[in-house]
């Protein structure tokens, strides 16, 4: 959907940024809309549901390296050690493309936009979710950095089995990452279905219109 849409709002409110007005939130049996202090504090500390920003600059905190950056959803988790803390983070660097010994000491505003949102997504894989929100993931990023960000998600995904929840107004670029696909107007889900159906054989004229958009090569 468009800017304004809905989208982000939904994906707030899943990681509890934001209370839903009205409705339910189900994930895994809980309806985590209802989640409130100790509940919600609990459910954030499991970090079975991150969230990936769209801007990593202004997501990322700039005082902060990367090794601290990367060990605050484990901190929070708790139950490690520091040796496999540090291990865990190493891991989640290199899944990314990163090389932990270079980076580690580095901060954010040191790094260029594709390796921040390297950052941003080994900050949220670490705790091992079952769920990733990816909120415009690469829509700040240059268009010669977007694919691979891209390819890495789809390699991500493959490899720990991550369920995404994929936020894009260029349905183009959800086509390509999404085997469902819901489109949003005005707050609400006007059209629903397999990723080449919806794209395919649109019936919502929303959605008709935002294929529409979408440059035609050549």
């Amino acid at each position: 959907g468009e800017t304004g849409s809905g989208k982000t709002t939904l994906a707030r409110a899943t990681v509890g940024l934001v209370a839903p007005a009205t409705g339910t939130i189900e994930f895994e049996g809980r309806d985590l809309g209802a989640l409130r202090g100790r509940e919600l504090r609990e459910f954030r500390r499991q970090g079975q549901v991150q969230l990936v920003f769209q801007d990593p600059l202004r997501s990322l905190d700039p005082d902060l390296t990367i090794n601290r950056l990367v060990a605050e959803p484990l901190d929070i988790a708790g139950g490690l050690s520091s040796r496999e803390k540090a291990a865990r983070i190493d891991e989640a660097l290199r899944e990314v493309g990163l090389e932990p010994e270079s980076i580690r000491g580095r901060r954010p505003r040191q790094l260029s936009g594709g390796q921040r949102q390297r950052v941003s997504l080994a900050r949220a894989i670490v705790t091992r979710p079952a769920l990733l929100f990816c909120d415009e993931p690469v829509s700040a990023l240059d268009v010669s950095v977007q694919a691979s960000i891209l390819n890495l998600l789809k390699d991500l995904q493959d490899e720990f089995k991550l369920t995404y929840l994929f936020i894009a107004h260029d349905l183009a670029v959800v086509r390509h990452m999404s085997d469902e696909i819901l489109v949003m107007n005005g707050g609400r889900v006007v059209e629903a279905g397999p990723a080449e159906e919806v794209c395919g054989q649109p019936r919502h004229d929303y959605t008709r219109r935002l294929l529409a958009s979408i440059p035609a090569l050549g």
